[in-house]
């Protein structure tokens, strides 16, 4: 707010013998209006509750990407965009406000799963699960070859011996080594590593780039429990996997067997596997095995489907810096009906899509009045985000507005509740991402929050080194691939993360408009300040 300035001394003359009329007093000048204050006081509890208690109903039947309640949600979203006097900026379709594309689903076949070691035929989901989209439509023979714990780093590599293993099917170790002690031998400090049991993403991710065919795993740990955690993935197993039909293969699918099945693979026992482990952790590096891994026949039969589907996009376009654009996104896909249990995603991410559509109001309000923002302004309700972030990739691979134009996405994922850690500790919120290409823009953000709002900044997800990789696990990650500066808003983690309990009645309303204002106000200064926010970094 810019400060008042001096009135000027006013001189008066006058006759001799007179009085001279006292002189009137100049006024000062009436402070500039913070229009901020003013549109952000438009976003209510009240508002928001209204839409969050229409998107996840019970009638919207969980907003599965594809199915009847994300279509039914689509329509919703784009009804108020319009409401609200946002333009539809997609081209050549009925429905302006639609940016519509297809996916494929995939569903294990019934009865297509065989899996027979030295002619003994085991159980699926009992014996073995896949996770991914494997080449096995029909029984095939497999030769694996064992590549150790699949690790390749400074001073460490399975593969050193493995040759090319273009096309080839690999077999590893869950994990990675480990000392007397129980901690891993290749860390520094003792700590897992990204090699560690509980991401074996990393291996797949690797083993892709060498181009292996798939990957068998096994986890010959004394603590494994492999038919419990079968059984608690099966669901997950079991679901339909949506993806582009043109997707680059970032992970080698993963075909996932029980130790007993490991050791008839191997042609071994548990003594000998024992052996070998215990030597190459005393080594620190790979050790030869005597392992000769027996052919396998396996079926992982599948059957595909092409659907359609929709992201949501409201338009606002700004004055005389219109051409650049400030995204501001949620995902309006949930997880839909399992075993006929509605999941109704109020918080996941019903909360975030009406913070959007009340952000969307106060601008266009704003506008209305006279007030509109410098920037232009895209409303982004994003499709697919549950399976894999697929609606946010489809638009920056596809973008109604250059990406070089694109000055920040704001992205608000779970804003509704109050987690463990801050319960009857005042408002905060969540911040990731705002540092990782612009500095100044993690400034901007601190520095609005401190002007207008009590709202703690919480940066815990924001750490590299954060055991959930929040950061890469919402839409905002596909435009921070792109070079466009992010800020991603939650409330955080919760007990029904993911699960049926996650309702409207459980939603911190007014803790959510607080919330909610602080974004519009941060908004409101990247919309019109006079230059957009550098780009002067690239961190992890």
């Amino acid at each position: 707010m810019s400060q008042d300035k001096p009135t000027s001394k006013i001189k008066t003359k006058s006759k001799p013998g007179t009085t001279a009329a006292a002189p009137t007093p100049a006024l000062a000048a009436a402070p500039a209006t913070d229009w901020s204050v003013n549109y952000a006081a438009t976003i209510t509890a009240e508002d928001l509750r209204q839409h969050l208690s229409v998107l996840a109903s019970d009638e919207y039947e969980g907003r599965e990407t594809g199915q009847k309640g994300q279509k039914m949600a689509a329509d919703y979203i784009s009804k108020q965009f319009a409401a609200f006097g946002l333009s539809g900026p997609v081209k050549g379709g009925a429905n302006m406000h639609l940016q519509q594309f297809e996916l494929e689903r995939s569903t294990w076949a019934a009865g297509g799963q065989t899996l027979q070691v030295g002619g003994k035929t085991y159980t699926w989901l009992q014996d073995y699960y896949v996770r991914g989209v494997t080449p096995f439509q029909t029984l095939t023979t497999v030769q694996p070859l064992f590549v150790g714990y699949g690790i390749e780093q400074e001073g460490y590599s399975d593969y050193a011996t493995a040759g090319d293993v273009k096309g080839k099917d690999l077999f590893m170790l869950m994990g990675e080594p480990l000392g007397a002690d129980g901690k891993p031998v290749l860390s520094p400090d003792g700590k897992p590593t990204r090699w560690g049991q509980a991401s074996p993403g990393a291996k797949l991710e690797l083993a892709a780039r060498k181009g292996a065919r798939s990957v068998f795993f096994v986890d010959f740990s004394p603590n494994a429990n492999f038919a419990k955690l079968a059984a608690r993935l099966a669901s997950s197993t079991n679901a339909p996997i949506i993806r582009f039909t043109d997707a680059p293969v970032r992970y080698a699918p993963g075909i996932y067997v029980s130790p007993a099945v490991g050791y008839a693979i191997l042609k071994t026992k548990e003594a000998d596997v024992q052996k070998y482990l215990t030597a190459v952790a005393a080594a620190k590096k790979p050790v030869a095995s005597s392992f000769k891994p027996a052919s396998i026949k396996i079926k992982t039969e599948k059957k595909r489907e092409m659907f359609g589907t929709e992201n949501v996009l409201g338009y606002l376009e700004g004055t005389d810096k219109k051409d650049e654009l400030l995204v501001i996104s949620a995902h309006y896909d949930h997880l839909g009906v399992k075993n006929g249990v509605v999941f109704n995603g109020a918080d996941d991410d019903g909360s975030g899509t009406a913070s959007v559509l009340e952000l969307a109001q106060a601008f266009a309000q704003a506008k209305k009045e006279g007030h509109g923002p410098r920037r232009s302004l895209l409303f982004l309700a994003n499709t697919g985000e549950e399976v894999g972030l697929l609606g946010s990739e489809y638009y920056v691979n596809h973008p109604i507005f250059p990406l070089a134009q694109t000055v920040t996405n704001l992205n608000i994922d779970m804003l509704g509740r109050v987690d463990k850690d801050h319960e009857g500790k005042g408002d905060y919120v969540y911040l990731v991402g705002s540092d990782k290409l612009s500095s100044e823009l993690h400034a901007l953000s601190e520095a609005t929050t401190a002007k207008y709002t009590p709202v703690a900044l919480d940066y815990k997800y924001n750490d590299p080194n954060d055991p959930e990789r929040i950061y890469y696990r919402s839409d905002h990650y596909n435009f921070a691939k792109n070079k466009v500066p992010v800020l991603y808003y939650t409330s955080g983690l919760h007990d029904d993360y993911h699960k049926e309990s996650d309702d409207v009645d459980k939603i911190d309303f007014p803790a959510m408009t607080r919330r909610d204002q602080l974004i519009f106000h941060t908004a409101w200064e990247l919309a019109n300040r006079d230059s957009r926010v550098v780009i002067d970094s690239n961190k992890p």
